[in-house]
C-alpha cells in the first residue's frame, strides 16, 4: 500500500471518491489535494467500493483522456454557463 490507511479521514475519502467519480477531474487534482497518486486512488477506490461500483468505474476512467491532464483538451477550470450570474 502506497499510503496509510489512516491518513484520510472518512470526510477526505468521501471526497477523493466523488472526485474520481468525477468525468472533469484528472487525478493529477487528486494527487495535488490529497497526495494520492493515480495507483493510490485505484487501491482506495477498489478498497472502499462494492467490487460492482468499482468495475463499473475501472471501466468509465480507464483511457478517459479527461482524467489525465497531459490529455485533456482543456485548460484547468470548472466550466460556467455563460446564462450565470458572476460574482
Amino acid at each position: 500500500m502506497a499510503f496509510k490507511k489512516h491518513t484520510l479521514s472518512p470526510d477526505e475519502i468521501s471526497r477523493v471518491i466523488e472526485m474520481a467519480w468525477e468525468d472533469r477531474t484528472p487525478f493529477e487534482a487528486i494527487e495535488a489535494s490529497f497526495g494520492l497518486k493515480e495507483s493510490d486512488v485505484i487501491e482506495l477506490m477498489r478498497r472502499e467500493m462494492k467490487l460492482s461500483s468499482f468495475k463499473m468505474w475501472r471501466e468509465r476512467v480507464s483511457g478517459r483522456k479527461t482524467k489525465h491532464v497531459t490529455r485533456r483538451g482543456f485548460s484547468f477550470g470548472r466550466h460556467v454557463c455563460p446564462t450565470q450570474r458572476t460574482r
